[in-house]
C-alpha cells in the first residue's frame, strides 16, 4: 500500500474512526494499555490516530504519539486538551517508516493496529527497534492473518479490497518477526472474538 492510498485512507476515516473500528477494538486496546501503565517511563506510540488509547495511560507515563495523518493528529491534540492528558508530552505528525529520534529513546515503544496500515511494515519495525532502549518493550496489538477456520475464509475474501478498506486483512505476523534485536516474550489472543493478537518483544541488551 503505498503512502498516498494511505493518506487518503486516514482522511477518509477519521470522522468516524471512533465509533467504528476505534469502537470495536476499544476492549483490547484498554488491556494494551494497562499492560504497558505496568512498567513506568517514556513511551512511543505509533500511529497513536484520534487518540482512542492517550486517556487509558496512567499519569505517571510520558507518552509520546506520532502519526502521517494530520486529520488523525488534529483529533488526538483535541482530546489531550480537553481532557487535560498531562501524561501526553508530545504529538508529532511524522512519517513511521523514518522516525526523527535518536537510537535508544524510549522504555517502551507500542503499535495498536497500525502495521497492517503502514507502507513498508518491515521498515517500521526497523525504526521501531531503533528507538527502543535495550532491555526496553515492543507491544503490539494487530490482525494477523490465519491459515484455517471461518476467520481464514472471511481474510481471503476480502484481500482484494484493502486499497479501500485501509488495512490488509492478510497480513503476516511474520512480517513483524524480522529485528533480530526483538525477542517474543509473550503472544495471546485479544478481542473482538480472538481477532486482534497482542505481541510482547524485548529489545537485546546487546541491541
Amino acid at each position: 500500500m503505498d503512502i498516498k492510498t494511505v493518506q487518503n485512507s486516514y482522511a477518509r476515516w477519521a470522522p468516524v474512526y471512533d465509533n467504528t473500528f476505534g469502537a470495536v477494538t476499544d476492549v483490547g486496546r484498554r488491556r494494551t494499555v494497562s499492560y504497558i501503565n505496568g512498567a513506568p517511563g517514556t513511551v512511543l506510540e505509533v500511529g497513536v490516530g484520534t487518540g482512542l488509547a492517550l486517556p487509558h495511560y496512567a499519569p505517571g507515563m510520558q507518552v509520546t504519539g506520532i502519526d502521517f495523518s494530520e486529520d488523525m493528529l488534529q483529533k488526538a491534540r483535541d482530546k489531550v486538551q480537553r481532557m487535560k492528558l498531562r501524561q501526553v508530552v508530545e504529538l508529532r505528525q511524522m512519517d513511521a517508516r523514518t522516525l526523527d529520534f535518536p537510537d535508544n529513546s524510549f522504555d517502551t515503544v507500542a503499535a495498536m493496529h497500525v502495521l497492517s496500515v503502514v507502507p513498508e511494515p518491515e521498515k517500521v519495525m526497523s525504526e521501531i527497534a531503533r528507538v527502543c532502549k535495550p532491555g526496553g518493550r515492543v507491544v503490539i496489538t494487530n490482525h494477523f492473518k490465519r491459515q484455517t477456520g471461518m476467520l481464514a475464509s472471511i481474510e481471503r475474501l476480502f484481500s482484494p479490497f484493502s486499497h479501500i478498506l485501509g488495512w490488509h486483512s492478510d497480513f503476516e505476523i511474520e512480517t513483524v518477526l524480522q529485528e533480530e534485536t526483538l525477542r517474543v516474550e509473550e503472544q495471546r489472543s485479544m478481542p473482538p472474538l480472538g481477532m486482534m493478537t497482542l505481541l510482547i518483544l524485548r529489545k537485546t541488551t546487546g541491541g
